[in-house]
């Protein structure tokens, strides 16, 4: 603490730490002490990622105004590529379609030989633009050219995929891709996407009538948010009812 580079690198992978097992009080003030450290170091990119972090997870745990509201906050700060694309990939999952296609459209044309841009993070991200408006098969063609190049993405696209089979109600596949991530867990690191592939991977198995291993997942997942906060994430409240399947966004 007090390093330079060091502090809010540390209040960083914590603050994710804390939103893996649902503590997102405390994850969002050690993001907040994060962003702030970088910024009093005058590493304004620095801030923006965190911020951008953060708004990630808050829109995978269903809170979509928060998450946009954070994530054009890190545009306006520093709109580097690696914000653009995070911020784009938050802005497509919290449903916000014009300002996520404006990103995709300058990070496609700033980077046409950009293996990972285009060969992952756009697919990915126009996938979810697509799962947003009701087109799962469709979100599912464009994940077909992010195969070469997943474990380098953490599998972001393997979750979306899955997503998009759960929709579809294709429970088998659904469960192939969620175990992926399971499988793959190093990768995934302290992201919260790997608890929540947990919950996924229960209702997928709910989903083909395997109610034993479908307990089982949700019960992996509640065991890491054991600690959660009590507030009702659509996450928790999913889980808490494996029988049942909200409509509310994972």
């Amino acid at each position: 603490m007090g390093t330079p580079g060091m502090e809010e690198s540390l209040l960083s992978h914590e603050s994710d730490t804390q939103a893996y097992y649902g503590r997102l009080q405390k994850a969002r003030e050690l993001s907040r002490r994060a962003a702030d450290s970088a910024r009093r170091n005058g590493n304004k990119e620095s801030a923006a990622l965190e911020q951008v972090d953060t708004a990630e997870w808050e829109a995978y745990f269903g809170n979509a105004a928060q998450a946009r509201q954070v994530a054009n906050g890190a545009l306006a700060l520093a709109p580097g590529r690696d914000v653009q694309l995070s911020a784009a990939r938050v802005l497509a999952t919290a449903g916000d379609a014009a300002q996520t296609q404006m990103l995709v459209d300058k990070l496609n044309k700033e980077f046409p030989r950009y293996t990972m841009i285009q060969g992952c993070w756009l697919p990915t991200i126009r996938a979810e633009m697509e799962l947003n408006r009701g087109n799962a098969a469709k979100a599912i063609k464009l994940l077909q050219a992010t195969s070469p190049y997943e474990l380098g993405g953490r599998l972001y696209p393997a979750y979306a995929r899955g997503l998009a089979y759960l929709r579809l109600r294709q429970g088998g596949a659904a469960i192939t891709e969620f175990q992926r991530i399971l499988d793959h867990c190093g990768l995934m690191g302290n992201s919260p996407l790997g608890a929540l592939a947990h919950l996924q991977l229960g209702k997928a198995y709910a989903m083909s009538g395997d109610t034993v291993k479908a307990r089982t997942a949700y019960q992996d997942f509640l065991a890491l948010w054991k600690d959660a906060d009590p507030t009702r994430h659509c996450a928790h409240a999913l889980a808490k009812s494996w029988t049942t399947w909200p409509t509310c966004r994972p």
